[in-house]
């Protein structure tokens, strides 16, 4: 692929004299992060501090496919998509990001590489960001950052290798139902009623692996059992546990 030096892709950052991260910015999701596990505490701050708050519009990219990867993103705010676009311009959507998500992991290498893929926010996001040769230099000080990172990649590898064997040795049901259900561990917000997920029938079928209709299908079936209910781009779901049955 051809790398391409475009211009930083983040949008809106603080104002001056605000941008950097306190005790008091860094939010629980943050200082949670498997980018930071296993480190003390001073340690864990001392990191963040040397990060800055960048805000993120929605629809906008936080790291673009094919850019230099110059910064490595701690999502502390909002909701972000990972995707890939082929040389046909579709859309492949790869994951969710959540606070606590890191972006840009490749910047943990000292030779210049570029972002693999696009990170895209979907809500108003706020990220903490490093540059390059910051990283670096935190790494070495830090060991356990680049072992982080590479426990993070890893999970990331044993993700897609499951998501192809399913294309293999699963049903469509099976897919659709292990994404919301993964989904609403990731993600989803408790409701009353249930565990609320945000996310389209285009954006479900990708995840799974299936077709947008196929989703819809699939959901209003499950709705008419009770298992779930369905809203404009959202899936409450009332009873998980049912949906790994079968």
């Amino acid at each position: 692929m051809l790398v391409l030096d475009c211009a930083p892709c983040f949008v809106c950052p603080a104002p001056h004299g605000k941008d950097m991260v306190s005790s008091r910015s860094a939010t629980i999701a943050t200082l949670s992060s498997s980018f930071l596990a296993g480190l003390e505490p001073p340690a864990a701050q001392a990191i963040l501090a040397t990060a800055r708050i960048q805000r993120i519009s929605a629809k906008n990219n936080i790291s673009t496919e094919g850019c230099r990867a110059t910064r490595l993103f701690l999502v502390q705010s909002g909701r972000a998509r990972f995707y890939h676009l082929t040389k046909h311009g579709e859309l492949v959507l790869l994951a969710w990001l959540v606070p606590g998500d890191v972006i840009g992991l490749v910047t943990i290498v000292k030779s210049s590489l570029h972002y693999m893929a696009t990170a895209e926010a979907i809500s108003d996001c706020e990220v903490l960001a490093w540059e390059h040769s910051v990283i670096r230099k935190l790494a070495s000080l830090h060991p356990l950052l680049a072992e982080n990172a590479l426990r993070i990649a890893l999970r990331y590898l044993q993700t897609f290798i499951n998501r192809h064997a399913g294309l293999v040795t699963k049903t469509a049901e099976e897919r659709l139902a292990e994404t919301l259900v993964r989904l609403s561990d990731q993600s989803g917000q408790f409701r009353p009623e249930g565990i609320e997920i945000h996310a389209t029938n285009d954006e479900l079928g990708a995840l799974a692996d299936i077709s947008p209709f196929t989703a819809s299908r699939m959901i209003s079936n499950w709705a008419r059992t009770g298992v779930v209910s369905k809203g404009r781009g959202r899936v409450l779901l009332h009873a998980p546990e049912a949906l790994m049955i079968g």
